[in-house]
């Protein structure tokens, strides 16, 4: 009776890793995130800037109502500290006076955008949706 020895000149035939069940995975995952993707149009606002180019003046424009607010967040309006309250009230009353009038928010570099946001709802609340920004250092 002859014994059989394993050697390793039987196993020659190397077994490589089995990629096909890996790749199906890779697929799946693929597929899965792709339609899970949330696709989120992101709303925007549309600035125009000022240009360097100066325009001439025109004479018959009329003075727009400004607002000025600095970098502690208070808010001046007519050369006084105003409430962001109290800035609806005070365009609905300068717009009464000058009517056709437009709103200019002069805003230091460092005011709060809370503040700026506030001011310009109060704004439009105050019926003037003309609005000119600009900034200072």
């Amino acid at each position: 009776m002859r014994i059989k020895r394993h050697s390793q000149n039987a196993h020659t035939e190397s077994h490589g890793i089995d990629l096909a069940p890996m790749l199906d995975f890779v697929i799946n995952l693929l597929i899965f995130f792709i339609i899970t993707a949330v696709f989120v149009k992101e709303s925007s606002l549309i600035v125009n800037r000022p240009t360097d180019v100066d325009q001439p003046e025109k004479k018959n424009e009329v003075e727009s109502i400004r607002i000025q607010i600095l970098n502690d967040g208070s808010i001046w309006m007519d050369n006084r500290v105003i409430d962001p309250r109290a800035v609806r009230p005070n365009v609905e009353r300068l717009s009464a006076a000058k009517s056709d009038s437009g709103v200019l928010i002069i805003a230091q570099e460092g005011a709060p955008n809370g503040v700026v946001v506030k001011v310009v709802d109060q704004v439009h609340l105050g019926g003037i949706y003309d609005i000119t920004f600009t900034t200072t250092q």
